[in-house]
């Protein structure tokens, strides 16, 4: 849907906002808002995050201090933005009372200004680059923006009725596109769970329904194909030496080793949970010091696994390097038999088991979560023919690429319609479209 242009514009004199209806009025901040600067404690002022969603209760994730007793206290109906640079866009009109980190700019209503119409106005992405394009470096690459800057950003604004107006509408188009954004997300779920329901029967139950099973004595696993071979990873492992080890231990591979243009990769488990690799990106050690650590190296066909950490048990297959690698402290790396075992199987193998909870029962949880060699050689696997394994790694291949399509497609849906909500806030307050017609239809209807 297309939207008309004001009748006529005037320059507003301030390249973020350029021209702005001949009726709006210019003024600063400060005109409208004063800073509220009340020094509380959260123990009296429940904490709040200033997120990118808005003002919300304290997320479990947000960064915890101990500055609980000096924090800046928020009322319902202030503002609030975060004044850092790397957190932009993190701001909104808060319906809460609380208090907030003194990063943050809380301000207070002074004039009559339509509060749905500044939460717009001040998350917009105009507004945004010009409230941050005020900021003073406060660390490397860091910028922050406070108040006394802030105070003189002129603004464009439209009568009190006309605010109302533009609010009205932005609530209801960004409901509407916030709503096929869900379905969009909400499809990539489903795509998500079926895509690991089809790795998990091809590679517990094969390809066949009509295969006769068997009792695979795993609670986990439950039946499988009755001729199919029930063994644990240290059978399946390749037949020479440091075919299953971890990363260098503590002192064998610390920050000081690592060189610029080195002659060897580390291969950190950020690969194996994500499963991309820029060797650009890579820190490098010397030949010198890989002799002394080589037990550890890793090689294009093996599976690394991440050893500590959240994410536990995630696999990833190497590719070919134009160096010769070593997986660090936080790594596993498996070399597989590849005489009996398809690389692949055993990679959505080892995905499968993460995915139902087997991990669980052998990690050991101490002040972070870690695996262990001696139960990993323990978890249980399977092994069908190696032909068969490779039926079912080109059934996946193909299956597979069908939901990563699908759920591509999605993702693009999601940014074409975060890109029309970004520019349809902008353009409307700052008076780049006229939607006084098109709101005043919808109330009437």
């Amino acid at each position: 849907m297309s939207f008309p242009r004001y009748p006529q514009y005037k320059d507003s004199g301030v390249e973020w906002l350029g021209e702005v209806p001949v009726h709006w009025s210019l003024r600063r901040i400060g005109y409208f808002f004063r800073e509220r600067r009340e020094k509380v404690s959260d123990k009296d002022f429940p904490a709040l995050s200033v997120t990118k969603n808005g003002i919300v209760p304290q997320l479990d994730t947000a960064a915890k201090s101990d500055d609980g007793d000096n924090r800046k206290r928020v009322c319902q109906g202030d503002f609030v933005i975060n004044s850092r640079s790397d957190r932009k866009g993190s701001s909104g009109t808060s319906n809460l009372g609380g208090s907030v980190s003194l990063i943050c700019t809380v301000m207070q209503p002074q004039q009559e200004v339509n509060t749905t119409y500044m939460h717009h106005l001040f998350r917009s992405q105009p507004f945004q680059e010009e409230f941050y394009r005020n900021g003073k470096g406060i660390v490397a690459d860091l910028w922050s923006t406070n108040y006394s800057e802030m105070r003189n950003i002129l603004l464009g604004m439209p009568p009190p009725t006309e605010q109302a107006h533009i609010a009205a509408f932005l609530d209801r188009e960004t409901a509407k596109i916030d709503e096929l954004v869900t379905e969009q997300r909400r499809l990539m779920d489903l795509l998500k769970e079926k895509r690991q329901t089809v790795i998990s029967h091809a590679v517990t139950r094969g390809l066949n329904p009509d295969a006769p099973m068997k009792p695979s004595g795993n609670k986990w696993l439950g039946a499988v194909p009755a001729h199919w071979t029930v063994c644990c990873l240290k059978h399946i492992k390749a037949e020479v030496k440091n075919a299953f080890v971890d990363g260098p231990f503590g002192s064998n591979l610390k920050s000081e080793h690592f060189i610029d243009d080195g002659d060897v990769y580390v291969i950190e488990s950020n690969f194996a949970t994500q499963g991309r690799i820029d060797t650009e990106k890579l820190k490098t050690i010397s030949s010198e010091h890989f002799a002394t650590i080589n037990r550890s190296e890793t090689r294009g066909g093996d599976i690394v696994i991440a050893k500590i950490g959240a994410q536990y048990g995630k696999a990833s297959i190497l590719p070919v390097l134009d160096k010769p690698a070593v997986v660090s402290g936080n790594s596993l790396k498996l070399t597989i038999n590849q005489k009996s075992c398809d690389v692949q199987f055993v990679n959505w193998h080892l995905s499968n088991l993460k995915e139902l909870g087997v991990m669980e029962d052998i990690v050991n949880a101490t002040a972070q979560p870690a695996l262990s060699l001696g139960e990993m050689n323990n978890l249980p696997m399977l092994a069908p023919p190696r032909a068969e394994q490779q039926e079912i790694v080109a059934f996946l291949n193909e299956k597979l690429g069908e939901f990563d399509t699908l759920t591509t497609e999605a993702q693009y849906a999601i940014d074409l319609l975060q890109e029309r909500r970004t520019a349809l806030i902008s353009a409307a307050v700052t008076g780049q479209i006229d939607v006084r017609e098109n709101t005043q239809r919808e109330e009437s209807s």
